[in-house]
């Protein structure tokens, strides 16, 4: 009964093709924006999050002057790092995998006859755990080239490709500024940030070199530290800022001189508003499918006018109100859901477009596209049911006599 039933919409709709597809519209424009959306939505978000960790793992990021506040200007007086600050970190703070000072400065790279405006960072090997950089090739400062301030220093795959195209770059000198410098590393490539900042246009050598004979002075300009497996970067924050608060000696109710920012943090907080826009832009894109459900609404009252005889016939010769029902209610379910498969299609295939066009990854959720599938369904059954109950309620000899 029920596949015969199933057998009849189809008909029915066969019939209609123009108009089906018309009244279809509405549910395939409606379900393949939500499935866009989010399907997109949910890639940004992932990116976002891979972005963030690039930065590196549990990574808190200590710099000098005082925390931004809204609405007012940041302090022109800085009190700027010195080696004495990274001692006493590194001996009294707990929970920590690396602790790293950093300073950088964007100078011109020199070899041979090609130049390259880059970023030089003055560090020492603990950055790279603390950052989660990786060396593709060669290896890391020691701690005597770090002590000593060895003009010595590891590129990124922009700088190779600039200089040596695909050619192994260890053992090659380059000019950094005013320096001869030994490439002794060569970084794994990250690629660009979600900022669009080159990740690998970028040198590191020791810290004491470039405070030497860049900076020409001995400031850190940040501090770098990576917590332990375990630990909360939370608790590491408090101790760091005790620390800090200690060592500066600022009094109790004063402002800090330094903030610490705790990446983890803001990797949940730009990711939660990437969802929010989601479900937002969801939401919106959700009001098609109400549009559509009006037009089956519609497109069903004029079936059951166009066929008030037949009904009248079926009544006739012996079939229920129950009968009537059913069948223009799968009839309006069976439309509906067409449209849900064919929007979930082309929603998927925009989303693979997009993702494809912006760079991010293409993450389709196979619950969303359930759901979405089954709402336009629902969506059927809803807007169907009153011109179904008005066929289904129609007096049989009154049907008989419509022309």
């Amino acid at each position: 009964m029920l596949f015969e039933t199933i057998r009849l919409a189809f008909r029915s709709i066969r019939r209609n093709a123009l108009r089906s597809f018309l009244t279809l519209l509405g549910i395939v424009i409606g379900v393949a924006a939500v499935i866009a959306m989010i399907t997109i939505g949910s890639g940004t978000t992932q990116k976002v999050q891979s972005d963030i960790a690039k930065l590196g793992s549990n990574l808190l990021v200590l710099r000098a002057g005082a925390p931004a506040q809204p609405g007012t200007p940041p302090s022109a007086v800085v009190r700027p790092f010195k080696d004495r600050t990274l001692a006493i970190l590194r001996n009294d703070l707990t929970g920590v995998k690396a602790i790293s000072g950093a300073s950088q400065q964007q100078v011109t790279a020199i070899f041979g006859t090609e130049s390259l405006s880059t970023a030089v960072t003055g560090t020492d090997a603990d950055y790279l755990v603390a950052r989660d950089w990786t060396l593709a090739e060669g290896r890391s400062f020691t701690d005597s080239e770090t002590r000593g301030g060895a003009p010595v220093c590891i590129v990124g795959e922009t700088v190779r490709q600039q200089f040596f195209g695909g050619g192994d770059p260890i053992g090659q000198r380059i000019r950094v500024s005013k320096i001869p410098c030994l490439v002794i590393g060569l970084l794994d490539a990250k690629g660009y940030s979600g900022f669009g900042t080159d990740q690998d246009n970028v040198i590191f050598m020791p810290l004491a070199t470039f405070q030497r004979r860049i900076a020409g002075n001995n400031n850190i300009d940040t501090i770098f530290v990576s917590a332990a497996d375990g630990v909360s970067t939370a608790t590491l924050q408090t101790g760091i800022e005790d620390i800090m608060r200690e060592m500066r000696h600022i009094r109790p109710g004063t402002q800090d001189d330094f903030s610490v920012r705790d990446m983890t943090q803001i990797a949940q907080t730009m990711a939660s508003a990437t969802s929010v826009m989601t479900g937002m832009l969801g939401a919106v894109a959700a009001v098609s499918l109400l549009v559509g459900g009006i037009g089956i609404m519609n497109i069903m009252l004029v079936s059951v006018t166009e066929r008030t005889r037949e009904i009248g016939i079926r009544l006739a010769i012996g079939a229920h109100e129950r009968h009537i029902l059913t069948q223009f209610l799968v009839e309006a379910t069976v439309l509906s859901l067409i449209g849900g498969i064919a929007g979930v299609a082309i929603g998927l295939g925009l989303a693979g477009l997009a993702s494809a066009l912006m760079a991010v990854p293409f993450i389709p959720s196979p619950p969303v596209i359930l759901l979405a599938v089954g709402f336009s369904g629902l969506i059927g059954v809803i807007f169907g049911f009153f011109p179904a109950l008005n066929g289904a309620r129609l007096d049989p000899i009154v049907a008989l006599r419509h022309e």
